[in-house]
């Protein structure tokens, strides 16, 4: 019976995969195997013995039940994996499993093999947002709407530009992961408390040698695990994207306000939104994704707990926590950026109430514009954005447009014309680069 909705709700079968208990198992034995084939290249154990290992360091032969039912006997999960593969082998092999080596020497080299796997799915649905998002901004360059600062109308702002700022710092994030798996992705195998003593004065051979086979780098130094910065370090990034995801949905969330009414997330012909109020059209997945980020952002906490090791050259408690920070930061990750990737492609917008919102206080959001102008006519810089500050409280207060309380104003009716004042308040003519801006991201960062 499934518990976690991890387990039947929040995941994607691709990401889900990694982190199964038949995929940590092969993990651990392609470090193993990787290991006794090592020790075989520098004459440590015989050929024969090393492909032996190779050849049973499978779910075909070791299997999970047996290491289960091992475990529940000696309590010790990866000697019960080096049990069940020793039994496996034939001949002598099996007494060479595990030479040399430590339990972390395994399980953090087979985190590393877990966690590449895993970076490369976040770092594909990465690419895939970016994309979506690049599609949206080249779209919509050009369609202009009220800028928004403090909750309240600001001046004219376009949706092409709130789409390149999210692509852009997507790539942020595609930049950050390439750099740091030079960091994260790394493995060890150097024995109790990292001295290498248990492989003699092929310490530093034996590491390289598995490294290279397995395709990773070697950690610089370590004790009996790989520090744990190294780990946060992921955790956080994770943390990072899903802060993205978070400002992205609540964005839709606000503009899908019936008040405001410019975008919706995707909503099907059957689709219910409220089970009494049978009007409603709920952002609901674009609020899942901010709840199920505040999940992921959480886990940065235990992670920085890990990272101080707390007892000398290290003890269990970041052994529990990390096999439920791991899985569910990726899976929890993984869902949400394939649920925002979905939302944005079904994005709809509302073309007559993003023009409405411009429209909605008859004009203030010109007043920048205006009292630039008005500088070019003789006054000075804090005259106008005075004069114009009253005028919008007159405004607000008798409900009048701002070009009628312009044209009215004696201070401001000898030196405007309307004509002139109409195209001060077009919105077209205060984009600034605007649509440059989006083009010059959108041929930067296209795929």
């Amino acid at each position: 019976m499934s518990v976690h909705p991890i387990e039947y709700r929040y995941f994607t079968s691709e990401m889900k995969q990694v982190f199964t208990e038949e995929n940590k198992l092969q993990k651990w034995l392609d470090v193993e195997a990787a290991l006794a084939r090592a020790h075989a290249a520098l004459g440590d154990i015989p050929k024969e013995a090393a492909e032996e290992i190779s050849k049973k360091a499978s779910l075909k032969y070791v299997k999970l039940e047996r290491v289960k039912e091992l475990e529940e006997e000696i309590h010790h999960d990866v000697m019960a994996m080096v049990q069940a593969l020793s039994e496996v082998c034939e001949g002598d092999a099996g007494k060479y499993v595990h030479l040399g080596a430590t339990s972390y020497d395994i399980v953090d080299t087979a985190w590393a093999l877990i966690l590449r796997d895993a970076i490369e799915i976040i770092s594909s649905k990465l690419v895939s947002i970016k994309n979506v998002l690049l599609d949206l901004a080249s779209k919509h360059k050009e369609t202009i709407c009220i800028g928004r600062t403090h909750g309240q109308h600001a001046v004219p702002f376009t949706y092409g530009m709130k789409f390149a700022i999210w692509a852009s710092e997507i790539n942020r994030h595609l930049e950050r992961i390439r750099e740091g798996k030079k960091r994260i992705l790394v493995g060890k195998m150097s024995g109790a408390v990292g001295t290498m003593a248990s492989f003699g004065k092929k310490g530093f051979d034996i590491q390289k040698t598995v490294m290279q086979e397995l395709q990773i780098r070697e950690a610089e130094i370590t004790n009996q695990i790989v520090q744990r910065d190294v780990y946060a370090e992921i955790i956080f990034l994770n943390a990072l994207v899903a802060a993205t995801l978070t400002k992205i949905a609540k964005e839709i969330r606000n503009l899908q306000r019936t008040e405001i009414g410019e975008i919706f997330e995707p909503f099907t012909k059957k689709q219910v939104g409220s089970s009494t109020m049978a009007q409603k059209r709920n952002p609901h997945r674009s609020e899942r994704v901010c709840g199920i980020s505040r999940v992921i952002i959480a886990y940065t906490i235990p992670t920085l707990e890990n990272a101080a090791l707390i007892e000398h050259e290290r003890d269990l408690t970041n052994s529990s926590n990390e096999r439920i920070i791991f899985p569910e930061s990726f899976i929890l990750l993984d869902y949400i950026l394939t649920e925002m990737i979905s939302i944005l492609k079904g994005l709809e917008f509302n073309y007559q109430n993003i023009q409405k919102n411009l429209e909605l206080e008859g004009g203030l959001y010109m007043s920048e514009n205006i009292m630039l102008k008005l500088v070019e006519k003789g006054l000075g810089r804090q005259e106008a954005h005075e004069t114009l500050r009253q005028i919008a409280i007159k405004c607000r207060q008798e409900n009048i447009p701002l070009k009628k309380a312009i044209l009215e104003h004696p201070k401001l009716r000898p030196i405007v014309n309307e004509k002139e004042l109409d195209n001060w308040l077009d919105p077209k003519q205060y984009i600034g680069t605007a649509v440059e801006q989006v083009e010059k991201i959108v041929n930067k960062l296209k795929n």
